[in-house]
């Protein structure tokens, strides 16, 4: 604990507040929702989507088209983005429902150190445990979520999100610039089967993709997926209404994103597309021109360096060089008048997963590591021997084998699992069960739902080559333990949720 507050306090040494107190600072509005892939907005398009706030956010500023999560999990991608770091630099905050060292410093912090009123609403960091470390209080700030709303209905959190933002806003002084978390539960698991339909949303409307069985009832699961995303943006909504009230809707840098793909198989906790490749909308009316569609590779490891860049807070690592940031504001990009492509320098995002949740013998992690470029994505699976979607067996407690693949959330994966037996089915179900190379390459233009693998084409030689090592180099000028020789450190850290027994793997027992 001392470590941290020497830091922060060196922060503040370091001109943290420096900033011109005649001109006023950005206030933060971050909104993140739980578990929502990239096409799932109609800004993009998609048609089945309602989600006016985002489109609003996106209308009016900046609409990214290739944002990208620093990991496909909950607590790994919240902990990238407080600290602007990629999870393999975080120790046990890159893993799954562990711990988040204090040395480890958040944008939160830094911000109220400058004079900044920080807090959230609903989830912040999580799932984990940050008083095991010495915090004082989850990173995403201190907590509004006292006001409830218990009309909404099953599965959806009772948690007033917009209510409590309008009472955190009460706590300011008139000129006190803010820093707030909007983080929803929504479209995280479980759903209340049917909502979707019940409250309108067309079947016939929803876009099943390539990798899930086209099937009514994974339609109508996915309908109930889009549901949850419209009550978060219904909370969204009103926060824009709250700002203008308050006059500071313009004044507001506000970032609407999510913090990994749907939780369908081979979306959340993969890397393929729609496990990492997110949606992504800025608004901020006094100084960023709106109607623009960017196509620039970003991070949301680039959210922490943006925000103190807009706010004119500088991080203790620039001068001390100690835990720096490893993503790159995108202000850049915000205060360009150009769409398109707007910073050549960015030419690819990388992104990582360890243990998700708890799928295997030993509580064992599937490591794997990503790098996306314009039109590729090359993946490494660092230990194929191991299921890529969990176990396929568990032991209950009576004893029994019964059927796993935890890494899966329910309903769609139940459905597959169910009749993968049937050929119509059963690839989908191999797609997202099945063992996986130490190598895949994607042509995401021609393949966006990443099934056709060109590791194995020769006429993709040159270009898995390039690609391999320019991840290994990045990988190891990063410091990522699984290629400095020490990579079996993640599965020493400790989980903090619920661990499963599962039977000791055949490859173990050779």
């Amino acid at each position: 604990m001392k470590i941290y507050l020497f830091l922060i306090a060196l922060g503040l040494s370091l001109g943290a507040c420096k900033t011109d107190q005649k001109i006023r600072r950005p206030n933060i509005l971050f909104a993140i929702s739980d578990d929502q892939s990239f096409p799932h907005a109609g800004a993009y398009g998609y048609k089945a989507a309602r989600t006016p706030a985002f489109d609003r956010v996106a209308r009016e500023g900046v609409l990214f088209m290739n944002a990208f999560s620093p990991a496909p999990g909950c607590s790994p991608t919240r902990a990238s983005i407080l600290t602007g770091r990629h999870i393999w630099q975080l120790e046990d905050a890159g893993s799954h429902a562990s711990a988040f060292p204090v040395k480890f410093i958040c944008y939160t912090d830094l911000l109220e150190n400058a004079g900044y009123l920080v807090g959230y609403t609903g989830k912040g960091w999580g799932p984990g445990n940050w008083k095991v470390s010495g915090r004082t209080r989850n990173p995403s700030g201190n907590e509004y979520s006292e006001i409830k709303d218990d009309s909404v209905p099953e599965y959806i959190s009772n948690t007033d999100y917009a209510a409590n933002f309008e009472a955190f806003l009460k706590q300011k002084n008139d000129d006190q610039p803010f820093c707030f978390w909007y983080g929803a539960f929504e479209s995280h698991r479980r759903y209340k089967k049917g909502i979707g339909v019940q409250n309108g949303f067309d079947l016939n409307e929803i876009e099943v993709p390539p990798f899930l069985p086209d099937a009514v009832e994974v339609r109508s699961d996915m309908a109930d997926y889009l549901y949850e995303i419209s009550h978060f943006d219904q909370h969204l909504g009103r926060m824009l209404q709250i700002l203008k009230e308050a006059g500071e809707l313009d004044n507001t840098l506000i970032i609407v994103t999510s913090d990994n793909g749907m939780p369908f198989p081979r979306a959340k906790a993969n890397l393929y597309e729609y496990g990492f490749h997110m949606p992504l909308a800025v608004r901020w009316g006094a100084k960023v021109k709106g109607g623009r569609v960017v196509d620039d590779l970003v991070s949301l490891t680039d959210v922490a360096p943006t925000i103190l860049e807009a706010s004119g807070v500088q991080h203790p690592s620039i001068k001390n060089g100690r835990f720096p940031m490893s993503g790159k504001s995108f202000l850049n990009i915000l205060l360009s008048d150009k769409s398109g492509y707007v910073d050549t320098s960015r030419t690819a995002v990388y992104g990582g997963r360890e243990r998700h949740s708890s799928s295997r013998w030993n509580n064992l992690s599937y490591p794997i590591r990503a790098m996306r470029t314009k039109q590729f994505l090359y993946i490494r699976n660092f230990k194929p021997e191991r299921w890529p979607a969990g176990a396929p067996e568990k032991i209950d407690k009576n004893g029994n084998l019964v059927p796993a693949y935890q890494d899966i959330d329910h309903f769609t994966e139940r459905y597959t699992y169910i009749h993968r037996n049937d050929p119509r089915v059963r690839k989908y179900f191999d797609l997202a069960v099945a063992k996986r190379p130490a190598e895949e390459l994607y042509d995401i233009q021609a393949d966006p739902g990443c099934i056709d693998n060109l590791a194995g084409d020769d006429k993709y030689n040159d270009m898995l080559k390039d690609l391999r090592k320019r991840l290994e180099d990045h990988l190891k000028k990063t410091g990522d333990p699984r290629v400095m020789g020490n990579g079996d450190i993640w599965e020493s850290y400790i989980r903090y949720s619920p661990i499963r027994i599962f039977p000791v793997p055949d490859w173990h027992e050779q």
